[in-house]
């Protein structure tokens, strides 16, 4: 099992996550790349909320071909273009992690590849095997 890292001379997260997972000797690491807010036909929706579903619907699938779930996932990274698309962010976030929560970034960058992206999201997941 993981354990959970918030020592009492850190600040409590400010959200849903942990300051830091222990992961067991011997489990299984996977590493995504970033996913962008794009459906499989390449259409890009204009809202940050239906973007960042994508994101994760999409770290779902790539989860799943690992054998792993959200409860697997150590670590989130997102990247945001707008600081006020914060919040809607982390409701989509909030919705597919499971405890114990991953800890997790999320920073605000200039833009992406191509300028109607929005959000990027990458995780780092692990599994005792």
């Amino acid at each position: 099992m993981k354990k959970i890292i918030n020592p009492p001379a850190v600040r409590r997260p400010f959200g849903n996550y942990n300051h830091g997972l222990l992961v067991p000797p011997g489990a299984s690491l996977l590493v995504t790349s970033g996913q962008l807010g794009i459906a499989l036909g390449d259409s890009v929706p204009s809202d940050i909320t239906s973007q960042a579903e994508l994101c994760f619907l999409a770290i779902k699938a790539i989860l799943e071909e690992a054998d792993m779930s959200f409860a697997d996932v150590i670590r989130i990274s997102g990247f945001v273009t707008r600081r006020e698309d914060f919040p809607a962010y982390m409701a989509v976030r909030d919705r597919y992690t499971l405890d114990p929560k991953p800890v997790s970034t999320l920073i605000i960058v200039g833009g992406f590849t191509r300028p109607e992206f929005l959000v990027e999201v990458e995780v780092t997941a692990a599994k005792v095997m």
